[in-house]
């Protein structure tokens, strides 16, 4: 018996409670949790703007303001996009469990196992690589004063640096330590926003690859070598059966693909247009910042940069196996002897050879498709405006 919420997504189980998103806990204190949460991410994002009124505007600051902005606007769209679907996550796993409860044949089993522990490893390191991330980032603003302290060095205390400009209308020197405390808090919080979401969703894709490696599966055993040398009553009700819930399979993993894309298409879609963006501007502010030896600000934007390339390598590489999942299917069946098999089946087997001259992907809004082609595509897109931004220094 395979348990989906306790075995593939115990991790993610752990990660969604920590910031109120899990589906099956749904209390006045998480509803409390959500406002709070909401509040401390969107304060942020409105005081980092809040900068543009108070400091003289140049082409390097706005653009400092807005690719720090736009960074952290991922945290709020990623958290709103679960938190207004929170019903269709449930109703996505409940879909997955129902899934997994019909798999008798232990191959199958192990295939579903195999892919769910794959997802599981996918969310540990993603999350090892998020604590560390955040780990540093936290640190930058009060490194200099952890040195002065071991070393003693100088006699007085050092200058308090906060390296994401904000304006929050008080004095900074005095507030220095809550003001910290805010930036700590949004990106603990929204480093957990972004592994526990993104993994989730990754799980959900993941677990589509491992059916489509259940339908390749079960046609191997169909059309196997053995059972098409002797055609017999019970063999051929038996090679019908296996067609069928392979064809049925198929079935329901790009349903329940074509749902998991339309439940947050318009998400996906801002989040995309935002990171090429962010992307570019990001790439920007670490070119100027080696130029000007700023190191704080370098690995501010370094770190930015590398988070929104991983995210868009990590969405189009799902998107891809997806394809190539779906193309295996296809090869299958027209590598199997389907010639020799009884008409029914092989008009079954027919069926799925049509569906295979055209490439089932994760369409979204008809306009991107994840893939590595799309992957390069956009991350040409995002060097193109960096050299606009560029020329424009000039």
């Amino acid at each position: 018996m395979i348990h989906i919420k306790t075995q593939h997504f115990s991790l993610n189980r752990i990660l969604l409670l920590a910031i109120g998103l899990w589906p099956y806990q749904k209390s006045k204190f998480v509803r409390l949790q959500v406002i709070v949460i909401y509040g401390i991410l969107i304060s942020f994002v409105i005081f980092q703007f809040t900068a543009l009124i108070t400091t003289k505007c140049t082409l390097d600051f706005i653009i400092k303001i807005i690719s720090t902005a736009i960074f952290f606007s991922f945290y709020i769209i990623k958290y709103n996009m679960f938190w207004i679907n929170i019903h269709r996550v449930k109703n996505m796993l409940e879909q997955l469990q129902d899934i997994c409860d019909k798999l008798k044949d232990e191959n199958e089993i192990a295939i579903i196992l195999k892919y769910g522990n794959n997802a599981k490893h996918c969310t540990a390191i993603f999350t090892s690589l998020a604590i560390c991330s955040t780990f540093i980032a936290i640190l930058m603003p009060i490194w200099p004063q952890i040195c002065d302290t071991v070393s003693h060095i100088n006699g007085s205390r050092q200058n308090h640096t906060i390296y994401i400009v904000t304006e929050y209308f008080i004095d900074k020197k005095e507030y220095f330590y809550l003001i910290i405390l805010h930036i700590n808090a949004v990106m603990c919080i929204g480093a957990t926003t972004i592994i526990a979401t993104g993994t989730t969703l990754l799980g959900y894709i993941i677990h589509v690859c491992g059916m489509f490696k259940i339908a390749s599966y079960r046609i191997e055993q169909a059309m196997a070598p053995k059972v098409l040398e002797n055609i017999n009553v019970t063999n051929r009700t038996m090679i019908y059966k296996k067609i069928f819930y392979a064809v049925e399979i198929h079935r329901k993993a790009m349903k329940f693909a074509n749902a998991l894309i339309s439940n947050f298409e318009g998400s996906f879609l801002l989040l995309i247009i935002l990171s090429v963006i962010s992307l570019s501007l990001n790439i920007f502010a670490v070119f100027r910042n080696a130029l000007l030896r700023n190191k704080e600000g370098f690995f501010l934007h370094l770190i930015a940069m590398n988070i929104i390339f991983s995210f868009l390598l990590i969405g189009n590489y799902a998107g891809q196996e997806v394809i190539n999942h779906s193309n295996h299917i296809y090869f299958t069946a027209y590598n199997v002897q389907w010639y020799v098999a009884p008409l029914r089946a092989q008009k079954m087997i027919l069926f799925i050879l049509q569906r295979g001259n055209k490439t089932y992907s994760l369409n979204i809004a008809g306009l991107y498709v994840p893939s590595l082609e799309c992957f390069a595509m956009l991350t040409k897109a995002s060097i193109s405006y960096f050299t606009v931004l560029q020329s424009m220094q000039h």
